[in-house]
């Protein structure tokens, strides 16, 4: 069993933190772990710290840009059977239901 040297921090409050902060909704955290979620993240950029939570993760980059790739790279992927749900922490999504979901990956060719 690997250790992630990656820390549990993602809750800095200051202003360049909070711009490379991601959340990742819809995780199955019953199936995937902070190792899993550090390994599919890592590619897109130095990873300060993952916080992992029932159903959802924060993942705090060192650099805004890296997290911004992650949204744009990650959001609307599988994983584990779950469409993740993947945006900046400065900036939510709406609400979204599941039909809007659905299209949405309809759209980009994943159903």
């Amino acid at each position: 069993m690997s250790m992630s040297k990656v820390g549990n921090q993602t809750s800095s409050q200051d202003p360049q933190a909070v711009n490379s902060r991601v959340f990742v909704g819809n995780l199955n955290t019953f199936q995937v772990v902070k190792t899993d979620v550090e390994k599919i993240f890592q590619k897109y950029g130095r990873i300060a710290g993952i916080s992992m939570h029932k159903g959802y993760a924060f993942i705090q980059f060192t650099c805004p840009f890296d997290a911004r790739s992650a949204c744009l790279g990650e959001d609307g992927k599988s994983l584990c059977g779950q469409v993740l749900d993947v945006n900046m922490v400065s900036e939510p999504k709406a609400h979204v239901t599941k039909g809007k979901a659905t299209k949405r990956q309809q759209e980009k060719g994943e159903v």
